[in-house]
């Protein structure tokens, strides 16, 4: 990937106040996605969230960047902007490992300059959740490459064949990671709320995969909060998405996604098939059971998108690693 100019990087950045930074590190998107892995399907611009993010940063840009920053950069387009959000998530919806492992470069780069912005936490702290999965998805598809066999899974504890796919894979990248630092002061809120929704106070660690537990993560797609709702979703959950944004409200953003993964445990009969549901959609879930006639995640793993079949075991294996639950 060619590298950018250094004044798309850190030493710039600090001349900037922190909305500055955010600003221009989005004008450097369109150079990330010039130079990736086009998606195997054309890719069409994310939805603007309710509090359009897009010219909140064109104003922050417009307002706070310097002269001479303007002179060099022109703010890019809507389309422009949404651009590396969309490919990252077209390739997450696709079949292919090797299609979206092939973001990984692009992905850490960004994150190393969100890192060193001040202000693009909430951005960074999505992005970084990403990354993980990218560099999974990276593994996987260099050794199936390599027509070599993956390490052979273990059965999680108390549980019989077939075992979940990459599980493993997940289980050793999560065996001596610490939680995230506001962990102590998050999780007992957290675990509450879903303990008072019926569902398992351990699921909540969900958080830590969608947001890494930053209350404002967003996405440029417009997702949110800790388990990084859409606002149709969260509306549809009884959540205020403007003035306020319930979504970044601790409780009950854990209420509202609570009680969307006890509704589609109800309905699929597992919580992995829950967790793929609450990440991929329920109809892709029900057509993988009928297509596959199975009735477990991993009778159904290689049907559905690239993306779930990653996000799935790390969901299980980050709560049997902060917990000791198997959620199977």
């Amino acid at each position: 990937m060619r590298r950018h100019p250094r004044t798309h990087g850190p030493n710039l950045c600090g001349t900037l106040r922190s909305a500055g930074c955010l600003a221009l590190l989005l004008g450097a998107l369109p150079s990330l996605v010039a130079d990736g892995p086009s998606p195997q399907a054309p890719v069409q611009p994310a939805p603007a969230d309710d509090g359009d993010t897009y010219e909140a940063a064109k104003q922050l840009f417009d307002t706070f960047a310097p002269p001479e920053v303007k002179q060099q950069y022109e703010f890019p387009s809507r389309e422009k902007f949404e651009a590396f959000s969309a490919a990252l998530q077209a390739a997450l919806d696709g079949d292919s490992f090797e299609e979206l492992a092939k973001y990984e470069p692009q992905a850490r780069d960004l994150l190393a300059v969100l890192r060193a912005s001040p202000g693009s936490a909430d951005y960074a702290d999505w992005l970084a959740a990403r990354l993980d999965e990218l560099d999974v998805a990276r593994i996987i598809a260099g050794t199936e490459t390599a027509h070599a066999p993956l390490p052979k899974a273990i059965p999680a504890p108390g549980t019989t064949a077939p075992a979940m796919p990459y599980y493993d894979l997940w289980r050793r990248r999560f065996e001596h990671r610490p939680p995230p630092a506001n962990a102590a002061a998050l999780m007992p809120v957290l675990r509450a709320a879903f303990t008072e929704e019926g569902a398992p106070p351990e699921l909540a660690w969900l958080a830590e995969v969608e947001s890494s537990l930053n209350p404002n993560a967003r996405n440029p797609s417009g997702a949110r909060g800790l388990y990084q709702l859409k606002a149709a979703t969260a509306k549809g959950l009884g959540l205020s998405t403007f003035l306020p944004d319930e979504r970044t409200d601790p409780a009950k953003s854990a209420h509202a996604a609570a009680r969307l993964l006890r509704t589609l445990k109800e309905r699929f009969g597992s919580w992995p098939l829950a967790i793929a549901a609450y990440n991929a959609g329920e109809g892709k879930v029900s057509r993988a059971l009928a297509s596959q006639h199975a009735s477990s995640f991993a009778g159904i793993s290689s049907a559905l998108p690239a993306g779930t079949r990653i996000y799935v075991p790390e969901v299980c294996a980050l709560v049997a690693a902060r917990t000791g639950m198997n959620l199977e």
